[in-house]
């Protein structure tokens, strides 16, 4: 099961609780989120062709007819924008006051965000172009001079206080239905909003913090050399989409030829990566200390309003849970024949390979989701053959397009957007059902909320696309025909838990260190943070017990990670799987009533936040239990394979 998490990224840490993330959502997701999904369609190789099919290539029309259009658009956004302070001052006049300024912001974001998302999409379709290029950068500019010209608003509103708010929302029906949640969140942020200049200050720092991530992106997607290396008797170019096909070779000696070769790509540039992520780090720590909180954590988790229980209860019960990734690392072991120890590389081939390797063209992988979802009901199918009726996706895999998975949210006024690298693998069909579950869910809560609330919280966003995934997996398995049918969907799911829970807890764990070492005044490096991922990838994949031996030279893949540009954002891959398999299993074991508290987390968009929303749905994430629940899931279907190995 390959490591997506890819999604539409919301990951940007959003300042002071205006409704920001949809256009985090396009910044992080588009071009950034190389890497960590879809191989490429001809034994890892990337095709040089441009794209194929018309009908497999999204219709960016639907955003704006022509780049003619949208520079039209752009210029008319950005000359709203640049009156927006023209609001300053005057927010305590009265309701009607207050209401036309929020208006006006929330017009210029929606539009702005729409702009980013044609020129993300755009750009993402070939990252060799350059006027694409330069178009995204205007876009982010624009995203900056709206920051810009809108820092004064939090301030003033605090300054103006919260009986003065809560009588205007008594006078203006909209200052509750549209902008309640946002004021009461503005308010809430008091103790950590800075005066008009400060906040000003730091949305114009806004587009330079954004660089590291960038610079990133253009090295790892455009400009590392690769090697090229003897794979299935071909020679390729060992680039991500080609390592992340080669490290699923049943022959174990060419599995090895791929981490040695990547890895030692990744290693040539271990300083500049380096240094790129300390840059990184630096900026969030900048931010967090800038706006008064103690740490970059809680800085991060302040705009969701997300207890610290739920992070260090997360990494707690992972660690308790260890053994059972233990367990199921022996198991794979056995099945794969090797009789000395795991190694590093030996974690990506299926658990239980099937051959013929099963094969799903676009079509029949959208047949599959659509009878594996069914379980939600007719409503979400119906949106669900909207969007597959609809050019909203980019499926194909050609040279210079941008790599792995995402969907983009951005045009509130239009529909998703979908990036998928589909090359016909159970991956690509996983993909394709974690994605769509990211779109159905931004098109329920667009559907049910006004853009100033439909903008959901990573923390729940991926419970929609997770749940779909493990929907999708129980289908297979209940679908198989044949013992080996069953056994290698069962490792496909057992796969799921290893890369989605017990990975992105160790890639928190990684997140938080560096961040802490930083904080502490302690110097970061590459050849540091590389010590420091190696101690967790001993811990997590249980060296001291024999299980498995970490080669020094995979201890830079730390590098590889795109998400950890993302500020504190992987560890909610972890959240939303626990979270997926409590809905999952009840939507399955008590139907209508479970399934209705779901669909109700999902059309709930950004009305409150996301913990609050979960309780409401039944689950409390501060607490060990739903943790445990995806492990208990976890060893299920291990006793299921050892039933089966009977």
């Amino acid at each position: 099961m390959m490591e997506i998490g890819v999604v539409w990224q919301r990951s940007s840490p959003r300042q002071r609780a205006l409704p920001w993330r949809r256009l985090a959502a396009a910044l992080a997701a588009s071009g950034a989120l190389a890497g960590m999904a879809c191989g490429s369609a001809v034994a890892g190789a990337r095709p040089a062709n441009a794209p194929g099919d018309p009908a497999l290539t999204w219709d960016l029309s639907d955003l704006y007819a022509s780049a003619d259009a949208w520079a039209a658009a752009y210029d008319k956004a950005a000359a709203a924008a640049e009156k927006l302070d023209g609001f300053k001052g005057k927010l305590g006049n009265d309701a009607a006051t207050l209401t036309a300024a929020l208006d006006a912001v929330s017009n210029a974001r929606r539009d702005a965000a729409r702009l980013f998302t044609y020129a993300s999409l755009k750009r993402d379709e070939d990252l060799r172009v350059a006027p694409n290029q330069e178009r995204a950068q205007r876009a982010q500019a624009l995203l900056t001079l709206i920051d810009e010209k809108t820092a004064w608003l939090a301030p003033e509103l605090i300054a103006l206080g919260a009986a003065r708010v809560h009588e205007f929302q008594a006078a203006e029906p909209p200052l509750v239905e549209r902008f309640g949640f946002q004021l009461d969140n503005i308010l809430r942020a008091a103790p950590h909003t800075l005066g008009a200049e400060g906040e000003g200050v730091l949305a114009a720092a806004g587009t330079v913090l954004r660089q590291p991530n960038t610079m990133r992106s253009v090295l790892a997607d455009a400009e590392l050399p690769f090697p090229i290396i003897a794979v299935g008797g071909a020679r390729i170019r060992l680039d991500e989409p080609a390592f992340e096909k080669a490290r699923q070779s049943r022959d174990r000696a060419e599995r090895k030829r791929a981490f040695d070769g990547f890895f030692g790509a990744y290693k040539k540039f271990e300083g500049t990566l380096g240094a790129m992520l300390t840059a990184q780090v630096m900026g969030d720590v900048f931010r967090a200390r800038a706006s008064r909180f103690d740490t970059a954590l809680e800085a991060a988790t302040f705009g969701d309003n997300m207890p610290a229980a739920v992070y260090r209860t997360l990494v707690a019960e992972t660690n308790a849970a260890l053994p059972t990734l233990h367990r199921y690392l022996r198991l794979r072991q056995k099945s794969l024949g090797i009789s000395k120890g795991l190694a590093y590389y030996d974690n990506y081939p299926p658990t239980f390979p099937l051959q013929p390797a099963p094969t799903f063209g676009v079509a029949e992988s959208e047949r599959i989701a659509l009878d594996a979802l069914r379980p939600l009901g007719d409503d979400y199918l119906d949106l669900l053959k909207k969007g597959f009726a609809g050019r909203w996706m980019n499926v194909e895999p050609h040279q210079g397009k941008a790599t792995g998975a995402y969907m983009n949210p951005g045009a509130y006024d239009v529909h998703p957007y979908l990036l998928l690298n589909h090359n016909g693998d159970y991956d690509s069909l996983s993909t394709l059902a974690h994605e769509w579950g990211h779109a159905v869910h931004s098109l329920l809560a667009d559907r049910a909320q006004p853009f100033e609330k439909s903008d959901y919280s990573t923390f729940i966003a991926e419970s929609a696309s997770i749940g779909n995934e493990m929907l999708l997996v129980d289908y297979m398995i209940a679908h198989a025909t044949t013992r080996a049918q069953k056994l290698y969907y069962l490792g496909v799911g057992l796969e799921s838990i290893r890369t989605t829970f017990f990975r992105q807890v160790m890639f928190a764990e990684f997140e938080l260190a560096i961040h802490e070492e930083f904080e502490k005044g302690r110097p970061l490096s590459g050849a540091r943070m590389s010590e420091m991922y190696c101690g967790l990838l001993r811990k997590y994949y249980g060296e001291a017990q024999g299980v498995m031996t970490i080669d020094p030279a995979y201890c830079v893949e730390w590098s590889y990670v795109p998400h950890f540009f993302y500020n504190y954002y992987v560890y909610q891959y972890a959240t939303s799987m626990a979270g997926a398999a409590y809905f999952t299993d009840a939507i399955l074991n008590q139907g209508d009533a479970a399934r209705e508290r779901f669909l109700a987390l999902l059309r709930a968009g950004g009305s409150d936040y996301a913990y609050e929303l979960y309780k409401r749905a039944g689950l409390d994430m501060t607490t060990p239990e739903p943790y445990r629940l995806l492990v208990a899931r976890m060893n299920r279907l291990m006793d299921e394979v050892e039933a089966l190995q009977k």
